[in-house]
């Protein structure tokens, strides 16, 4: 069998056509997967949860488009389904940049359909995760300095969460662990939750797969997610590999993570941040001091 999880995107959505030529997927299912990456499938499963999501449909066509943008209300958040780093994705505040959106992106999209989310203004929260099917660790949550609307991989980010209620704390911890379950997912996995201006959280997505933050929740907890996420695949369980289910306590460090930008090599890329990803790496700051640790991830970034 094959291991896709440690892939990245194109991994997953390889996943399908190699089990349907007679590879065998360990780990996660491919039935699980789409779940999670389709999104007619994942809004069902979360409204079976009673999971609040931000609202959304998806639109085949440009009038579509248009009649559900009205129904949301603007802003919406507006991207073509099956893409890679937020690719094509953008923050719509009104008709006419709807129509020019529609018109630019269904290219992009290559037939696929356009996804129309309500666009939610608040504090992105990420988890990154280990399931062995039915019990779930939680190695830290990790929370995003810029405000939601930036893609996850091009905003800093910092471990443990600084300044989230433990109601938020617990509530993150509920909904992974219903999810997970409800996947049931074997091996490492990454939810991405927003929280708006009253502390409501709502879940974003979830990716059956490792995200770009595994390296640095590794290392900064001491928790080998990759070593424990192989095993898991190949049948153990997470208590039987010495480890306690629930949310892992905090240590006594701190982790700033900072993207890394190559806007003087890439030159005809827009510098602005927004949905769509343009950072090509990022470094992490540690220290017991968050300001000191904030200090080193700039300094390594070279911003």
């Amino acid at each position: 069998g094959i291991v896709v999880q440690f892939g990245g995107q194109t991994a997953i959505n390889l996943a399908g056509p190699l089990e349907m030529a007679g590879v065998k997927i360990l780990g996660t299912s491919v039935k699980s997967i789409d779940i999670a990456e389709d999104r007619d499938k994942f809004l069902k499963l979360v409204e079976e949860l009673n999971i609040p999501i931000p609202l959304g449909h998806t639109a085949f066509s440009p009038e579509e488009a248009e009649v559900i943008a009205d129904e949301i209300g603007y802003p919406v958040l507006v991207r073509p389904s099956y893409v890679i780093g937020g690719r094509a994705m953008e923050i719509v505040y009104n008709k006419e940049m709807l129509k020019e959106y529609m018109n630019l992106a269904v290219d992009v999209s290559k037939g696929h359909s356009i996804l129309i989310d309500k666009y939610i203004e608040g504090k992105e929260l990420e988890v990154d995760g280990l399931c062995d099917g039915s019990e779930v660790l939680i190695p830290g949550i990790i929370e995003h300095i810029e405000g939601a609307g930036v893609h996850s991989g091009d905003s800093m980010a910092v471990y443990p969460a600084r300044t989230i209620s433990r109601e938020t704390k617990e509530t993150i911890l509920n909904y992974t662990e219903r999810l997970a379950r409800a996947l049931k997912i074997v091996g490492v996995f990454n939810i991405q939750f927003v929280m708006d201006k009253n502390e409501k959280v709502y879940v974003i997505e979830v990716n059956p797969r490792a995200s770009r933050t595994v390296p640095i929740m590794s290392k900064i907890t001491g928790i080998p997610m990759v070593n424990i996420a192989t095993k898991l695949i190949m049948g153990k369980t997470l208590r039987e590999i010495g480890y306690q289910p629930g949310l892992a306590p905090e240590g006594e460090f701190t982790c700033v993570k900072a993207p890394v930008f190559s806007f003087s090599k890439l030159a005809t890329v827009d510098t602005f941040l927004g949905p769509e990803m343009k950072s090509t790496g990022e470094v992490m700051g540690v220290d017991k001091d968050f300001h000191c640790a904030l200090y080193k991830a700039v300094l390594a970034s070279g911003i």
